[in-house]
């Protein structure tokens, strides 16, 4: 084996097409960005049409600082109109989007044309488990309760679901139904 020899060239992928969500604009926006810019690729990003002022400021701040120009673009607008052509567009090498199921499989086939690599973060079903050696049921009902109610309910990883060991079931259910909102 030792006249084998084995390099790892890293390389940027290209442009990269980023689309975000309306929850959590600038969170989003810049885990997104960051790694992108990182990584030597230039990026286009399309936020959500009902959270878009959010990302320019986040452009004119990249500016301001001294990124060259045309390294990180933003389009704003509807997904048909802005978000579609990002997906489908030859000259942008990976798609990186979070949002719905639905949309996913749409980028995921119009970047499926090109075989241009994409990362989706969709909705999910995010359960949280509760076993039968808990120590404090209290805290376990808190927490589910904060899962699903956050922000909403409006998170990809929001509580969605709640697997139980079969001997908690009764003592769940007793302290989610006797559970104070107000406090929350």
């Amino acid at each position: 084996m030792e006249e084998f020899k084995t390099y790892v060239l890293k390389e940027p992928i290209g442009v990269v097409g980023l689309i975000t969500p309306w929850n959590y604009p600038l969170l989003m926006a810049t885990w997104k960005v960051a790694p992108a810019l990182a990584a030597g690729c230039t990026a286009v990003l399309k936020p959500s049409e009902l959270a878009s002022l959010t990302c320019l400021e986040l452009g004119a701040i990249c500016e301001e600082v001294g990124l060259p120009s045309g390294v990180l673009n933003i389009i704003t607008g509807l997904g048909p109109d802005a978000g579609a052509p990002i997906a489908s567009h030859p000259h942008v090498d990976k798609i990186a989007f979070t949002g719905s199921t639905a949309t996913g499989k749409t980028i995921m086939t119009a970047a499926a044309q090109m075989v241009k690599p994409v990362s989706l973060e969709l909705g999910g079903k995010s359960p949280l488990v509760i076993f039968d050696d808990v120590a404090d049921i209290d805290k376990a009902v808190e927490w589910a309760m904060f899962g699903c109610f956050f922000n909403s309910g409006q998170v990809c990883s929001a509580t969605s679901r709640l697997l139980l060991h079969v001997c908690m079931l009764s003592w769940i259910l007793f302290y989610l139904e006797n559970q104070p909102f107000s406090n929350r």
